[in-house]
Parts: C-alpha cells; sequence; structure tokens
C-alpha cells in the first residue's frame, strides 16, 4: 500500500500543481543560494501580461540561443532598440517604426543571487516562461527519483509482486482443498436405521 501510495503521489502532485496553472520545477544549479539551491523544487506561475514582470521577481526563462531553462532574479527591466541583420552582410540595423523612430522591445537584466555579475545577455519578455510563487526545499531530489527508472520499480515492483503472490496462494489453497467423500449406500442405510430407532 505504501508503494502504491508514493506512486501515486508523485504523479498526483505536479498534476494537481498543473490544474491550478502552475508548475513544479527542479533546480540544478546553486545559482540562486541561498534562496534556494540544487535539488529544491520552485513553483512556477505562467505569466500572462509583461506589466506582472518587475525588478527583484525571480522568473523562469529561455536565454538567447539557448534551450535550457535558466531561473533568476530580474535585477532590471530595459527597453532594447530592435535590430535586424543586412541581407548579404553581416551587418545589423535598426529596425524603424513608420513614422522614422527605431522600434524598441522591453527586454529584462537577469542574474543569480549566488553570481557576482549580470547574466551575459538581456532576455527579451516574449521567452520569459514564468514568475516563481514558492519554493520547497529538497523536492527536486524526490521528484527526480520517483521519475527515474529506479524510482518507479521501487514503486511499482513491491505491489505487483505482492498481487502475484496473493494470486498463487489463493490457487494454490484451492487445489489443496479437499472435496467431501460421497456416503456409500451402506452409510446411509446405516444412518436411516438410527434415525428412525
Amino acid at each position: 500500500m505504501a508503494c502504491a501510495l508514493a506512486y501515486a503521489t508523485s504523479l498526483a502532485v505536479p498534476l494537481w500543481y498543473q490544474l491550478n496553472d502552475q508548475r513544479l520545477l527542479i533546480v540544478t544549479s546553486g545559482s540562486m543560494a541561498p534562496y534556494f539551491d540544487a535539488g529544491d523544487a520552485v513553483v512556477m506561475q505562467n505569466v500572462t501580461n509583461p506589466s506582472q514582470l518587475k525588478p527583484g521577481l525571480v522568473v523562469s526563462f529561455w536565454p538567447l540561443n539557448s534551450e535550457q531553462l535558466v531561473t533568476h532574479r530580474i535585477v532590471a527591466l530595459k527597453n532594447i532598440v530592435t535590430t535586424r541583420v543586412i541581407p548579404g552582410t553581416e551587418q545589423m540595423t535598426p529596425v524603424l517604426r513608420p513614422d522614422g523612430s527605431e522600434q524598441t522591445s522591453p527586454h529584462i537584466i537577469t542574474k543569480g543571487d549566488a553570481n557576482e555579475e549580470n547574466d551575459p545577455d538581456a532576455t527579451p519578455y516574449t521567452r520569459v516562461r514564468g514568475i516563481v510563487l514558492s519554493v520547497h526545499p529538497k523536492w527536486g531530489w524526490i521528484m527526480q527519483w520517483a521519475s527515474s527508472p529506479a524510482g518507479r520499480a521501487v514503486m511499482l515492483v513491491p505491489p505487483l509482486v505482492a498481487l502475484a503472490t496473493l494470486e498463487l496462494l489463493a490457487v494454490a489453497d484451492g487445489r489443496r482443498r479437499v472435496k467431501p467423500k460421497p456416503r456409500s449406500t451402506a452409510e446411509e442405510r446405516h444412518v436411516d436405521a438410527v434415525l428412525r430407532g
């Protein structure tokens, strides 16, 4: 029962957060220590409006030219001129609005609490995945183990073995039961004679 309950919990907890439009993320580095550390889990709420982003908030985002989600603190907001590459060259040119002014887009400047310097690149608002709402110390290690093949085996194999053993015992017990022998006609006559007296 304990193994089955542990397995059900490992599925139910992340699902509960998803139903509340949140997500549990496992922390894999110490760049935000002491706020959270490797092995912790953070609860992230999706960003629905860029106005939600303010300095001091901890956010999860996709850095430019990277597919690894990073969770760091916003230290500043900045409008950066949008540029494009001039075809056939390596040169960048600003994108202009119809009125001739340079087009800008909002970016966040981020930094890990444990890092001495800001992250190397500003991140566009559009690459921000969510805002960190809370931290659960050591949950990350448990979640990582529970989703691993070894963790699944530990949670699923004992209940399955117990069920198979109970089934085999039931079959064996059914075969061991001896059916009562039918009485012979002589025994039946003797019983009838005794009863009639």
